[in-house]
């Protein structure tokens, strides 16, 4: 008893003289301007309501001393379209911030707009008053009205009408939007259509969907988190699933970052002057489907830029269909996948003739040994003909054809040579050729003449260079 009795009052010796020499903290005013790891927050497009993610802003105190900061405000205040957070407490305005010697403090800012035209530059500062002088960091953004279709328990998300997008707003689709039977939806160009995660577009048994861009307004489909990161990633949102009999008509749009491009199942896909590029799995997974493309460019899929499957109908003329990914390097990564079988649903094998297979004036091109990977079902009809092209190609037992001394399939054809692509990385993709590829004025002229512009509206008429770029 008398061992806790002495414990007990050491305990409260110790406690009283801890707090008799307690470290006071007295706050000074700054002496000194504050100094920030950033001077302007640009915030991403954001949408109509929609809240933007939370950015930050660190706030250094460089002086020997504590200081307390008088105030930390937004220069619009209520009015502003901003919000602000200041070491925990939301607001916009406060007062007496205290800062440690030597330490910081981060200011959280986000901005949910309320949009009243169809982009609109939302600008505002942080403002950070002391004896010092006024410091400030500057907030912006562009903003966007938007019409939303919502997929909900209780609305099925189906355009049942013919219809006409403009672009005066831009389109954010939660869930799965759906072209009824024998729809048309026709796309104005300059519009601009994001998916949510998880979300995507199907098109219905005879509708049509037609993507109207131009070169100077290309059409974007992506996801709808627009920060630079998710330009350059996959699986932001899902795909444009075709539906037998459907037909898509794209012209001038850049279709980027979700697990398939478009998904097709016995469906018709007529591509012109367009970019896939970044899906987790295939830029264009295409069974028992017809696909003409002509200055398509496509790059960093996951399985395959164009998978074929079931056979069909093919032609890719003045095409660059590259494949390179750090991010997807576990992945396969092929060019130009081909096959006559395809497992459905249920998991059960069926087969399909490939009537025909075009690659013509293109390139495909891949950091694999083989951009190509034909695998022909015996007795199966699987024609292709590579005309004027240039492919990486390992062997006949990798690739599934023969690619030398064929002039059968292969005609006018360059085996293994680095195109010499400009940068062909997703961040700065840029699948022009250099001055020295070889690609360069290897083009069938007649062949160009049905293309006799390239992507970027330039003529090549004459010394024709393979791909989609002149």
């Amino acid at each position: 008893m008398k061992f806790k009795i002495i414990l007990l009052s050491s305990f409260w010796i110790l406690l009283l003289a801890v707090s008799c020499n307690r470290d006071e903290i007295s706050f000074d005013t700054p002496s000194q301007e504050l100094s920030f790891n950033r001077d302007t927050i640009f915030c991403d497009t954001v949408y109509h309501q929609v809240r933007s993610e939370t950015y930050a802003v660190k706030v250094y105190n460089n002086e020997d001393k504590d200081v307390l900061i008088p105030r930390i405000n937004l220069e619009k205040g209520a009015a502003s379209l901003y919000k602000i957070n200041v070491d925990g407490k939301p607001g916009y305005d406060f007062k007496d911030i205290p800062l440690r010697r030597k330490d910081s403090l981060f200011i959280f800012v986000e901005i949910a707009p309320t949009a009243t035209g169809p982009e609109a530059i939302a600008e505002d500062r942080i403002l950070f008053t002391s004896p010092a002088g006024q410091q400030h960091v500057t907030l912006f953004s562009v903003v966007q009205d938007a019409e939303f279709f919502i997929q909900t328990p209780t609305n099925p998300n189906v355009i049942d009408a013919n219809t006409n997008w403009t672009n005066s707003k831009a389109k954010i689709i939660y869930g799965n939007l759906t072209l009824d039977d024998g729809i048309a939806l026709n796309v104005q160009s300059g519009t601009k259509i994001y998916f949510h995660k998880n979300s995507g577009m199907k098109i219905s048994n005879g509708a049509s969907l037609n993507l109207n861009g131009t070169q100077t307004e290309q059409i974007i489909m992506r996801g709808d988190r627009n920060e630079t990161y998710y330009d350059t990633i996959p699986n932001n949102w899902n795909s444009v699933k075709m539906e037998a009999g459907s037909i898509l008509n794209m012209n001038h749009t850049r279709l980027f970052g979700g697990i398939n491009g478009l998904d097709m199942k016995q469906a018709t896909a007529n591509i012109n002057n367009s970019f896939i590029h970044n899906f987790l799995d295939n830029g264009i997974y295409a069974v028992a489907s017809t696909v003409n493309a002509s200055n398509l460019v496509m790059n960093n899929c996951g399985d395959a830029c164009v998978s074929i499957f079931k056979g069909g109908n093919h032609s890719y003329v003045h095409s660059t269909i590259a494949n390179y990914s750090d991010l997807l390097s576990s992945r396969n990564r092929i060019g130009i996948f081909a096959t006559n079988e395809w497992k459905n649903e249920s998991g059960q094998t069926e087969q399909g003739a490939l009537q025909q297979l075009n690659i013509w004036n293109s390139i495909v091109y891949s950091d694999r040994d083989n951009a190509v990977n034909f695998e022909q079902t015996p007795g199966q009809q699987f024609n292709f003909l590579i005309r004027n092209s240039l492919l990486k190609y390992s062997g006949t037992s990798e690739a599934g054809f023969p690619f030398d001394n064929n002039p059968t399939f292969v005609v006018q054809s360059l085996k293994n040579e680095d195109p010499k692509f400009i940068n062909f990385f997703a961040a700065q993709m840029n699948l022009r050729v250099k001055a020295d590829s070889p690609a360069r004025n290897k083009g069938n002229a007649a062949i160009a003449a049905s293309v006799p512009t390239d992507i970027m509206g330039v003529s090549r008429t004459s010394n024709t260079t393979l791909g989609a770029y002149q």
